[in-house]
């Protein structure tokens, strides 16, 4: 039985174009719980999440469903932003765009229709949404990009994108509320953010 590493990844140097990389990542073979993004000139594939966190997610999108900007939709399935800009091709946890920017054959989605993006961290892709994602995120334009630490128990919401990434950002601990700028402009409740616990997974209590 094949066995894949947490985070295999093939190398950018090789084809050197970042079309070339998005051509090989429409061949790739993802096995089911895997997804695949573009990250620093590699594919990378990593395990899907958590159970619980789905729950997380979909606190999330009940909470600013009903703050979208007018034609604007969220959601937490799997899908595949392109920024050729910066040379990335990643698959937010949560997105929310422009239906127009959905209204395509193709599964590759333009990045330019987000107006807001949430990746919750797991072990394996910590450092990238950390780092990386902040940084190209911002340098692409994204209105908001909210990071939950989910190792750490921390909600971070970045905005004001610039071309070295984001200029403002405000990080509260989970179980407070998190204020959420334009083009939300609301309040975020991360309470239920954190991991259960053993009673929180027992039916019968």
């Amino acid at each position: 039985m094949p066995v894949m590493l947490e985070r295999p990844t093939i190398s950018g140097t090789d084809p050197h174009r970042f079309e070339d990389l998005l051509n090989a990542l429409d061949e790739l073979h993802v096995p089911d719980g895997f997804k695949a993004e573009i990250i620093r000139g590699n594919i990378v594939v990593s395990p899907w999440s958590k159970a619980y966190y789905l729950d997380v997610m979909d606190l999330v999108c009940d909470q600013l469903r009903t703050r979208l900007p007018e034609g604007h939709r969220i959601s937490a399935a799997p899908a595949l932003y392109v920024f050729p800009g910066v040379e990335r091709a990643y698959g937010p946890d949560i997105h929310a765009a422009h239906r127009k920017t959905r209204r395509t054959a193709s599964n590759r989605l333009d990045g330019d229709g987000l107006s807001f993006v949430a990746e919750l961290t797991s072990p394996s892709t910590r450092d990238d949404d950390l780092t990386d994602k902040v940084e190209r995120y911002g340098k692409s334009g994204v209105p908001l990009y909210l990071l939950l630490d989910m190792q750490e128990e921390l909600a971070t919401v970045y905005w004001s994108p610039t071309a070295k990434g984001y200029a403002s950002h405000l990080t509260v601990p989970f179980g407070e509320k998190l204020r959420i700028p334009a083009p939300f402009d609301c309040t975020l409740d991360t309470t239920g953010f954190r991991a259960p616990t053993e009673d929180d997974e027992d039916p019968d209590t």
